[in-house]
């Protein structure tokens, strides 16, 4: 996995030293007992080089999201992508997990509210729900100035101006779409720039901004709970 892992890095100028690489080899190798037992991916591990860690890392192109020392939360982590990754190749990063399955952690809607709120430079979020219900998850961690960062696929063009909407509601706005440097696949970052502080209404109640989510039809869902 690792020889895969720094060919699909070395074209982007991406080189993780000798200590990052021995730990993420080390954290393949978990990853792969545990999900025997637990079923934690079920993408190939032929594919997993690419489709996990590769995909986790590229991002790090684009500098200025990952400021020195930042404090990072991945909601709906999972099997730890892209938070693991991340804080093995930039141990700088002060990174926290977050799941909703009991077996993992918490609900993002709960844990919004409690002292994690508004207190990440940056929240990442990997295909875990459309756009517009990925920015009422991830933009309540955010402090003013800091940034959500939303993994997508081909569909991300066809949710944008609903998650542009719900990030205005929730006091943020959308940056330029960033495509992943992977030859053949088409896979992007959605940025959105935290400009004030979230209205206290947000996150709504568990489960709401999935059955309800903002900016599907334009409207402000001020007086939705």
């Amino acid at each position: 996995m690792i020889e895969q892992l720094t060919d699909i890095l070395r074209p982007a100028g991406i080189a993780p030293d000798a200590l990052a690489l021995d730990r993420l080899r080390a954290y393949h190798a978990l990853l792969l007992e545990w999900n025997s037992r637990m079923d934690l991916t079920n993408v190939p591990e032929a594919e997993m080089a690419l489709r996990h860690y590769g995909d986790s890392l590229l991002p790090l192109l684009r500098g200025e999201w990952f400021p020195q020392s930042a404090q990072l939360i991945d909601v709906g982590t999972g099997a730890g992508f892209p938070g693991l990754p991340l804080a093995i190749a930039r141990p700088d990063l002060r990174v926290t997990l977050l799941d909703s399955q009991r077996k993992r952690c918490a609900r993002a809607e709960d844990a919004a509210r409690t002292e994690l709120r508004e207190g990440f430079d940056l929240a990442v979020a990997r295909a875990v729900a459309p756009l517009n219900v990925l920015c009422e998850y991830l933009l309540p961690f955010v402090r003013p100035g800091g940034r959500a960062l939303c993994w997508k696929g081909p569909a991300v063009r066809e949710e944008l101006a609903a998650g542009e909407r719900a990030a205005r509601l929730l006091s943020a706005k959308a940056e330029p779409l960033f495509r992943l440097p992977i030859e053949g696949r088409e896979h992007y970052v959605q940025p959105f720039l935290k400009t004030g502080k979230t209205a206290r209404q947000y996150p709504r109640k568990s489960g709401t901004p999935s059955k309800e989510p903002l900016g599907n039809s334009g409207e402000s869902g001020k007086n939705r709970q």
